[in-house]
């Protein structure tokens, strides 16, 4: 593991390869990952599984076979031959526990209750968010904490459960809580408390406590102990803290999470989070899955289908699920026990969105929650505080899912909904009903994308754009539809216009939209026939 090449050779002297080249021979003798040799860092790797690179290792002195992890696990210890085998993994462990834990880990130490975390589905990648994470955490002298925001969806919980797995020997104790409201919280804190008092019943900030009295109560003596002098070591994560309490936000169903933080300068704390407002620790944003081949790997896990590398329908499909893990989790659970392709499974996503969903399998990873049913409350949410965010996300159901932009929808200020109205007003209006979306990950600016025609536009991930249309607009409305034809139609450029061709090429994925709705006879076009002639126009000028 240490050197960066190693070369091996037959007793022949002939070379048999490099340690990269036989990394899958080594691994299948040895156990150790073929990414721990190819040189990620040990950090990736929990203390028991280093640990256990060196169970099948014989060693000439007994002593070695501990000895040769001091570097492994990252800890100082004097060696001392003689001391056998069994005395010198005892001292490994403890100096491992010092290090990580603190000298009075053992007062202070609760093993992890596996009951109280969600259940985790096989993870996938996320290499890069997992350094991130451990860098903000771990050696600090002072509280560390790490905010995880993004899509729901998107997998937040499920790294935030990957990084305790990896790094729960660091840890005295590891404490899960349901940040979703107020009372979810307050129970989680009276499960603390239970968790503390059975393993040290004597602790005296809590053992004066009804445990089935005023939660608030408990809430404050489990702050307390984790205030403690000496007790620094420990993990909590507020997960699901997805409707938090914003200055000018009047709303009583929102949560203020600072009254539930500890006070001390000390242990570490992950939020797990839809809302890009959450500031109580580095902000980690996690996004779409961006590597093909990871979407494959979850999609052949909950189906149970493998060798799909390289299956062109499987690719098309995880192409068009665009890396949101819930959606592909979904697909591979609906598949894994019915005979449906992935050809089949992408015709019925496409054409029969919300039946299909409706008729999948329920994810105990995801709480229970389905494609079609997570975004509905992050959306009335949205609706309380703005309507005209809410409006804006079920227009967008009738454009393409990228590149809208103000200087689209400024056509739509004669529509009769008063909320279309103040959302097209000017341009400061539409700026802060967009905002709105983006700060909850329903929607994103797309710079990438930036246009020399006019200012740079925001989409929304494709499986949120599908939503909108089964859901959001399960009805579809004629109205709004016409609406948004005018609107495209409107923007196309004629040609004596400088550099009309870019704002026309601009236009195309939003024209083709409107086209398949025409010819579909989704939109009725009597008196807005102009709209017509300008979409013609379009596809003759490029």
């Amino acid at each position: 593991i240490a050197p960066r090449l190693v070369d091996f050779f037959s007793a022949e002297r002939q070379r048999l390869g490099t340690k990269l080249s036989l990394a899958a021979e080594i691994h299948e003798i040895t156990g150790i990952p073929e990414k721990a040799l190819r040189g990620d860092a040990l950090s990736n790797f929990s203390i028991k599984e280093r640990r256990s690179w060196a169970e099948r290792r014989n060693t000439t002195i007994e002593e070695d076979g501990a000895y040769c992890l001091i570097g492994i696990c990252g800890v100082s210890m004097v060696l001392n031959y003689g001391e056998g085998r069994i005395h010198a993994f005892r001292r490994l462990e403890k100096e491992i526990h010092s290090l990580y834990k603190g000298m009075d880990f053992e007062q202070f130490a609760i093993p992890v209750n596996l009951a109280s975390f969600p259940e985790a589905a096989q993870f996938v990648a996320r290499e890069k968010e997992l350094s991130k994470m451990h860098e903000l955490l771990h050696g600090h002298s002072s509280r560390a904490a790490v905010v995880l925001y993004g899509l729901g969806g998107i997998g937040k919980t499920q790294l935030a459960i990957e990084y305790v797995r990896r790094h729960k020997e660091k840890h005295t104790a590891i404490f899960w809580l349901n940040a979703n409201d107020e009372d979810s919280l307050r129970l989680s804190f009276r499960n603390i408390a239970q968790q503390v008092l059975k393993h040290h019943p004597s602790t005296r900030v809590l053992s004066g406590v009804d445990l089935e009295g005023d939660l608030d109560r408990v809430v404050n003596a489990v702050k307390a102990w984790l205030d403690l002098q000496g007790n620094t070591r420990w993990l909590v994560v507020y997960d699901n803290y997805d409707n938090p309490r914003i200055s000018n936000n009047s709303d009583r169903s929102t949560v203020d999470v600072r009254q539930y933080l500890p006070g001390s300068d000390h242990g570490s704390i992950i939020i797990t989070t839809r809302s890009a407002r959450v500031t109580q620790g580095g902000r980690l944003h996690v996004q779409e899955l961006a590597d093909l081949e990871d979407g494959l790997k979850i999609l052949a896990n909950m189906s149970g289908r493998e060798g799909i590398e390289n299956d062109a329908d499987a690719k098309a499909l995880v192409s068009k699920l665009d890396g949101l893990p819930l959606a592909l989790s979904t697909a591979g659970a609906y598949l894994e026990h019915v005979t449906t392709s992935f050809a089949e499974y992408l015709r019925l996503y496409e054409e029969s969105w919300l039946e299909l969903q409706k008729t999948s399998p329920t994810l105990n990873s995801y709480e229970n929650r389905s494609l079609y049913t997570t975004w509905q409350v992050t959306y009335n949410r949205i609706r309380k505080q703005n309507a005209a965010s809410a409006q804006l996300l079920k227009l967008w159901a009738y454009f393409d899912k990228q590149d809208v932009w103000f200087g689209l929808l400024r056509h739509a200020r004669s529509a009769d909904d008063e909320w279309i109205q103040k959302l097209t007003n000017d341009e400061l209006s539409f700026n802060e009903a967009v905002r709105l979306l983006c700060e909850y990950g329903l929607a994103h600016a797309e710079p990438s994308l930036r246009q020399l025609s006019g200012s740079a536009g925001y989409g929304v991930h494709s499986c949120v754009h599908s939503w909108t249309v089964s859901v959001l607009n399960s009805e579809w409305d004629d109205g709004l539809t016409r609406l948004a034809l005018t609107c495209v139609a409107s923007e196309v450029p004629t040609t004596n216009i400088d550099k009309w061709w870019l704002l026309q090429r601009r236009l195309i994925q939003h024209v083709t939209r409107h086209a398949q709705f025409i010819t579909n006879g989704n939109v009725d076009v009597e008196g807005i026939e102009w709209a017509l002639q300008g979409l013609g126009n379009l596809y003759a000028d490029q």
